[in-house]
This record gives structure tokens, sequence and C-alpha cells, in this order.
């Protein structure tokens, strides 16, 4: 069932053609004036895979919560050709499914079911359609049989799984997931990986774990001090230790 939202605004003529993701010239500063983006250019096409690494305070975090309006508009992006401005955001947070790290910081309601629920309910489906969205969601996350659970028995990667299904319940058109593997152990992660795997949808993770990045994405894009000093195939980048090491990263073969 198609999702009615409100009407879009200023629709422009996209930066790259048929990208979902397209950035021009981003900047942005905090309020301390320190400078966490300059001049961020990137695009990504839909289904396209793409890892964002770099050093702590890269500016990785900060260009992500740029993608639905967190951190204020931002006609620089555009999120399927529509720029990050408030008139838009009911269409764009529903566009950009945002994982954050902590899946505590995500889960807010008493039961699993409950917490994948949230997004649809308030985008005004019909009862039906929010528990159709709900199945949908659990299930691609393989977690059906834990939606009368309490959140907070859930072990970590069980978390991980149920945040990714409060987006999933959204259809989002890309999944943007913030150090996707954190805090879990070499199973847990295992199986994270072959579940991402499993997702067709065009995705974008902030991670430093380079192992995750070549099991899973084609594409590594690399920042430093607020810029991208490089953006192209996994496999070619990481074969290039003298860049990785200048930028604080190591090689997965390390």
């Amino acid at each position: 069932m198609p999702v009615k939202h409100q009407a879009v605004h200023d629709i422009r003529t996209p930066l790259c053609e048929g990208e979902i993701l397209q950035v021009q010239d981003l900047e942005f500063a905090y309020p301390s004036g320190y400078a966490a983006l300059r001049g961020i250019d990137l695009c990504i096409r839909e289904g396209e895979r793409v890892a964002l690494v770099g050093p702590n305070g890269a500016g990785k975090s900060t260009l992500m919560l740029h993608l639905n309006g967190i951190l204020g508009q931002s006609k620089a992006i555009l999120i399927a050709g529509l720029p990050v401005i408030p008139e838009n955001y009911p269409v764009i947070r529903a566009l950009v499914g945002l994982v954050f790290q902590n899946p505590d910081d995500q889960l807010f309601s008493p039961t699993v079911f409950e917490d994948v629920a949230f997004g649809p309910l308030h985008m005004g489906l019909s009862e039906e359609e929010i528990y159709q969205r709900v199945e949908e969601a659990l299930a691609a996350v393989q977690m059906s049989e834990f939606e009368d659970h309490l959140c907070y028995h859930l072990s970590m990667g069980q978390k991980k799984r149920v945040a990714i299904a409060t987006v999933l319940a959204m259809r989002p058109k890309i999944l943007v997931l913030d150090e996707p593997s954190a805090g879990l152990d070499p199973r847990a992660r295992r199986s994270l990986i072959q579940f991402l795997d499993t997702l067709p949808i065009t995705m974008l993770a902030a991670t430093h774990d380079m192992r995750l990045v070549e099991d899973l994405f084609p594409r590594m894009v690399i920042m430093d001090e607020g810029e991208i000093v490089a953006d192209g195939l996994t496999s070619r980048l990481m074969a290039n230790d003298s860049l990785l090491k200048a930028h604080g990263l190591e090689s997965s073969r390390a």
C-alpha cells in the first residue's frame, strides 16, 4: 500500500544522475566554532553499499546526522532529489532509516512490537497496514518470534536487529548505520554481517570495523578532519597501506 506523505517542496535537478543520496559542498561547524565538515561531496546510487571510515573526529557521524535533518536543514543534501529542509522532513525521515550505534538510544517502548510499530503509527497508517509492516520488518531481521518480548531482556545482537527493524518498518530507500558491529561478540558480529548481506537496500555505514567493510561494502569512503580524502573500491583502498596509515586506519589483514 503506498504511503501518503505531505507535499514535498523545492524539488531540484539532481547533482548526479540516478543517485539516491547526493551531497555537494556541505559545510558545517558546531557552535564552538569547530569545523566538522569541510566541503563534502558524495553521491551514492540506489542499491550501493558504501562504508564511511576514518579516525575519531573525522566527521562521519556529523555527516550521517545531516542526512535526515537531525543537525538542521541543508540544501547541499538531496535525498531522492529532495533537499533536506523542514518542509520535506516527513518524507526524508521515511526515506532515510538511521540506526544509531547504541540500540538503547533507539528502543524506548516496552515491547519489540511497540518499538517497531512506532514509526508506522506516526505515519498515519491503518491498523492493518501497521501490523503488516511490523510483521514484515521483524521477519526481515529474523526476530518474528520476539514481538512480545521486553526489549531490555534482549541481547545486544538482538537489540541491533530490532533497531534495524524499526527503520525497515518505515520502508526507507537508504539504511544508514552508525558502527553496526560495535559491542558485539564474534558470533553476533558474524550473524549481523550475514543478515545485512541479505538486505536488498542501499546502505551507508560508518564503522571502524575494517573486516566488516571488506566483507560487506564494495565501496569505501575515507574521511579525515571533516573532508573526504579517498573514495573508491574497497579492494583498491584496502591495498594502499600508506593511505590507510596516514588516516589512522589499519588494513583488515593487520
